[in-house]
Formats: structure tokens, C-alpha cells, sequence
């Protein structure tokens, strides 16, 4: 890294570092909290023209329900500002939008034996991401820390093409498949995929502001449920967040 990059690495680390004193990261739990993100999730995809207009101004579908989806809030303040929904795939739970998008890519990964992280329905509040422009950098961390909690062999990343090169030059995912229609969206999403436990300490020491204590995570997520445990064990690991980024 140059000496200009490196500079800029730094300043961000700082602004995000400092916002995350404000933030929480919540677990929708209660309808509530739950209508709440899925108005959050209708207002930014409509506004991008992901999708076409809806009486209900709401935006859900059944993998927000499953036993392996994770539907978090991001809050600044106490105030909802972003969202993202986390699912963990292994041979004993296999369901994944990714999946059923990107059979021949994912399925045998998932055979295989691997433990696979997919964050989706990434979402921001408009106003948030002006006040906030360090907003996304705390929204994808969500996946990080799935990541680090679960174990993840891959982490994947359903994106636009035009999104492909924040998370190859942020995280090093690798395109692996071209855009293909995506559930209701109207605009086609490519599949991208992360090798998380060859990036997990590149990616500690560029950006530290990813890394998480178990105490945050384990409030986030819950106990690591029986379907990832019996699969894999944790991703190896040479020391806790602190050792890494201290």
C-alpha cells in the first residue's frame, strides 16, 4: 500500500472507529423491529429502481423467515440507519437465496462441508448515508462479524456489477459468476465469493474497524446453533480482535 492509500486507510479507520461508538447492532426480533427494516429495505430499493412500487411499501420474502437468516438492524443513536440480512448455509441447512440463484457455484461448496455466510438486503436510510458516509463500511461489517462467529469458509456477495469492485478492493472477493435476475428485483445481481479464512488477517490489519470481540458478536447472533457446529469447526485463529489489531 502507498504511502497516499495508506494515509486514506488510516483516516477512514479513524471515522469509523468513532462512529461505531454510536452504533447498535440489533437482531430484528419483534414485528416491530422487523416492519421497520422492511420499510427501511422498500424506500432504498425503490429509490434505486431495484424494484417497482408497492401498496404495502414493504419488502420481505420467505428467507427472512427461515431458521438460518439473521435480519439486523443498525442503529445510530437509537435511530434505525441501515439493515442487513445474514445467512449461514452448511449440509445440514442448506437453504440459501444463493443457492437457488447460483446452484452450480454454491451447492457444491456447500456439499462439500463448507460453512457459508450470505449477506443480502443491503440497505441504507438516505438521510443516514449523507450524515454518515462511513454508513456502508458499518453496514457490511454485519457479515464480517457473521463471519468470524460462525466460522465461514466463504463469504459470498450478491451484487450489481457496478458493486463488484467495493468488495474485491475492501474484502478480495472474486466474481465468479455474471449477473443473473434475482428474485423480485428488476435489476440482474452477479455472485461473488471470499475465501474468509486466507482474508481474515489481511483484511484485521488493513481495516480493524471489521474485527469484533465475542461478547458483541454473541449478542448479535446468539449461540452458534447446531447445524454450523456439527459441520466444521471455527475458522483457525492466530488470536483474539484485540491481538490482531492492537
Amino acid at each position: 500500500m502507498g504511502a497516499p492509500a495508506k494515509v486514506a486507510a488510516e483516516s477512514l479507520s479513524s471515522r469509523v472507529a468513532d462512529l461505531l461508538q454510536r452504533v447498535e447492532y440489533r437482531r430484528a426480533a419483534s414485528d416491530e423491529d422487523r416492519d421497520a427494516i422492511f420499510r427501511l429495505r422498500y424506500d432504498a430499493y425503490l429509490r434505486e429502481g431495484a424494484i417497482g412500487p408497492s401498496f404495502s411499501r414493504r419488502l420481505s420474502d420467505e428467507y427472512d423467515d427461515l431458521d438460518n437468516a439473521w435480519v439486523v438492524g443498525i442503529h445510530v443513536d437509537d435511530r434505525l440507519v441501515s439493515s442487513m440480512r445474514i445467512h449461514v448455509a452448511t449440509q445440514d441447512y442448506p437453504e440459501l437465496v444463493a443457492a437457488k440463484i447460483f446452484p452450480e457455484y454454491v451447492l457444491p461448496e456447500i456439499a462439500a462441508g463448507k460453512v457459508i455466510v450470505d449477506p443480502t438486503r443491503f440497505v441504507v436510510d438516505a438521510l443516514a448515508a449523507r450524515a454518515y458516509p462511513e454508513l456502508p463500511y458499518i453496514t457490511v461489517r454485519t457479515g464480517h462479524m457473521a463471519a468470524e462467529h460462525f466460522g465461514a469458509d466463504i463469504v459470498l456477495a450478491t451484487v450489481r456489477s457496478e458493486h463488484q469492485a467495493f468488495y474485491k478492493r475492501v474484502f478480495g472477493h472474486m466474481a465468479v459468476c455474471p449477473p443473473r435476475p434475482y428474485l423480485s428485483l428488476l435489476k440482474p445481481l452477479s455472485l461473488m465469493m471470499l475465501d474468509y479464512p486466507a482474508t481474515r488477517d489481511h483484511i484485521a490489519r488493513r481495516y480493524p474497524f471489521f474485527m469484533s470481540g465475542p461478547e458483541e458478536r454473541a449478542a448479535l447472533f446468539g449461540a452458534v446453533p447446531d447445524f454450523v457446529r456439527r459441520v466444521a469447526p471455527a475458522v483457525p485463529r492466530r488470536g483474539d480482535a484485540a491481538a490482531l489489531v492492537g
